[in-house]
């Protein structure tokens, strides 16, 4: 089997095997491709590798000036690669296992105040062509801020898991993995809005022999779907029009505002936890610098020793 067919089938197997995501995927195939690049202007190839040249690639990593996180991905990827290849019996050996990785900065998530995601959820009202594009705006803004959830959870949510006014959202996450996340009372009312609306544009469209779409949030290209790319461009637009710096706003900022604005309520770390779609606690662990400035200001707020 070629180095080619290596890394296509250890993407083949991450897909069948873990379910792993589309971007996921692409992400893998990223990386590997760049590594195998690297491999064979040094005259090798990814089944002769061994670990110096792992571990020279992550060095060149580093002189390219990649974060950390960069380079602690790729190096996932090759780990997993050659755990997959000494699995298949591919190498008798996993030059990568010995290697640890250059770990990750400790940086606290963007998030929004609650006054900032209300002036978002407002902007969304009045920005759009017309009614439909407003209600549907309305709809996603108040689905992602009640929800938490990913932006490609969100833009390719099917229409049948909205259906009946549900009190609880099925979502499809990653790795196929499904969770219920409660709605809020205004997300509720804005997702029937947008289902009326919508309801009535395919209607009109099935006349014009136009076949009706799987997706609570259509569109005519090749996914079927509004895009990733589509909602960042719009979310972008909301800030700018709420009043609110753009370069603070992306469909994860308003994910941390929800995981963030729960705790900070009182909301249980495991419960987010479930909500987020997060596979370890640990990573939801993230948010509790939110309990830590409470804490803080509890204590200069009543502490005798921190008064003038």
């Amino acid at each position: 089997m070629s180095d080619t067919y290596w890394i296509s089938a250890f993407l083949d197997a991450q897909a069948a095997e873990r379910g792993a995501a589309h971007n996921t995927l692409l992400a893998y195939a990223r990386d590997l491709k760049d590594f195998e690049d690297w491999l064979h202007l040094r005259a090798t190839s990814p089944s002769a590798a061994t670990q110096d040249h792992v571990e020279s690639y992550l060095v060149y990593c580093d002189a390219q000036g990649l974060a950390k996180s960069t380079r602690a991905r790729r190096l996932s990827a090759i780990k997993q690669l050659y755990r997959f290849a000494f699995e298949e019996g591919l190498r008798t050996d996993n030059p990568a296992l010995q290697i640890s990785g250059p770990g990750r900065d400790k940086r606290l998530p963007k998030t929004l105040t609650t006054e900032e995601v209300d002036h978002l959820l407002d902007a969304a009202t009045r920005h759009g062509r017309n009614d439909l594009d407003r209600l549907r705006n309305t709809c996603l803004m108040q689905l992602l801020y009640a929800t938490g959830m990913r932006v490609s959870e969100l833009v390719s949510l099917p229409l049948a898991a909205a259906r009946g006014d549900p009190r609880m959202l099925l979502i499809r996450g990653k790795g196929g993995k499904e969770r219920m996340v409660p709605l809020s009372a205004p997300a509720r009312v804005a997702l029937a809005a947008w289902l009326d609306a919508r309801e009535e544009a395919e209607a009109d469209a099935r006349i014009n022999g136009k076949p009706a779409s799987p997706f609570l949030f259509a569109s005519r290209g090749k996914a079927g779907h509004l895009t990733r790319h589509a909602f960042y461009v719009l979310i972008k637009e909301l800030a700018v029009d709420g009043g609110v710096s753009p370069a603070k706003v992306t469909p994860h900022t308003l994910r941390h505002a929800f995981a963030t604005h729960l705790l900070a309520n009182g909301a249980d770390l495991r419960a987010i936890q479930t909500f987020l779609g997060h596979a370890d606690v640990a990573t939801t662990e993230i948010y509790t610098h939110v309990l830590e400035e409470r804490l803080r200001e509890l204590v200069f707020d009543h502490h005798p020793m921190a008064r003038d």
